[in-house]
């Protein structure tokens, strides 16, 4: 019905609507390039960094403190074993990506898997496909879902957390770069398939968490899983940016975006259809840098 002139779609879904009365869709450069353009019936709007909000710093700033950490005795985690991670729903992965999960234990010795029981009834399939393809037992470990603040601190009990490449972590993206935990992860050409990578550029250590093909994800994780130096260097610089990358920056992303509502309206309002435009920081046409 348009009760709007301009109608915009985001966050809700990602990916396009297909619908011819949503004009533009707010995103970012990584998660929805131009060369991709033709698969979105909305007009494409770059914010800069990263499209996705959120609040971590405000609200979840506890999880910075070294006091307050829980421990991997509280989760019945085991505290000699390299832990990789995986928080998405269990909808999320496929054979493909599974198989690579098991060829990368085998590849890490006294390495395990942790999972969410998300739902519960998937733990036993998965715990069969992992044995038929050569994975102990033990290498597999589900815990219950948690509430989201202690999901937030716990997260950091794990070693590296892998990204499921069909459809990525998105607020679980969020949720383990917050809590200081770095990820693999495989950008597609769909929406949903780059969310992830996004998040990491934002943080200003993507390259060291994005990869290009699965081949390169497993060898990504291999070495970073063998090489505790590197990998805790780069923890460590994850840590460090928290503070101060675009990521996490709550109130830059509102600027933002707010600069892409002023540049929409002034189109409207000059009798122009809706195009694809880039949000600039730097950009004078907006009221923020004047």
């Amino acid at each position: 019905m348009q009760p709007a002139p301009i109608q915009v779609s985001y966050m809700g879904f990602p990916g396009t609507t297909g619908a011819d009365y949503i004009d533009y869709l707010v995103t970012d450069e990584f998660v929805s390039p131009l060369r991709y353009a033709h698969i979105y019936s909305e007009k494409l709007v770059h914010l800069p960094h990263c499209y996705f909000v959120n609040d971590y710093k405000q609200k979840n700033r506890d999880v910075l403190d070294p006091h307050c950490q829980h421990k991997r005795s509280d989760y019945g985690l085991p505290e000699d074993k390299f832990i990789f991670a995986c928080f998405n729903q269990l909808y999320k992965m496929d054979p493909e990506i599974f198989n690579t999960w098991c060829n990368i234990l085998k590849r890490v010795p006294n390495s395990a898997l942790w999972l969410l029981r998300f739902p519960a009834a998937g733990e036993t399939r998965l715990r069969a496909y992992a044995a038929a393809q050569g994975v102990q037992p033990e290498q597999i470990i589900f815990t219950d879902v948690a509430m989201k603040h202690e999901h937030i601190r716990r997260s950091a009990l794990a070693d590296l957390c892998l990204d499921t490449p069909l459809c990525n972590a998105h607020t679980t993206g969020t949720d383990v770069l917050w809590a200081g935990l770095p990820m693999v992860t495989l950008p597609l050409e769909k929406m949903a398939t780059r969310v992830a990578g996004s998040l990491c550029l934002a943080t200003g250590l993507g390259e060291e968490m994005i990869v290009n093909s699965m081949k390169e994800y497993e060898e990504r994780a291999v070495s970073l899983a063998l090489n505790r130096l590197k990998l805790q260097a780069l923890t460590n610089k994850l840590k460090a940016a928290r503070l101060t990358c675009p990521l996490f920056d709550t109130a830059r992303w509102v600027r933002n975006l707010e600069r892409s509502y002023f540049k929409m309206w002034n189109l409207y309002c000059s009798g122009q259809q809706p195009q694809h435009f880039k949000v600039t920081e730097n950009d004078f046409d907006f009221p923020y840098n004047r």
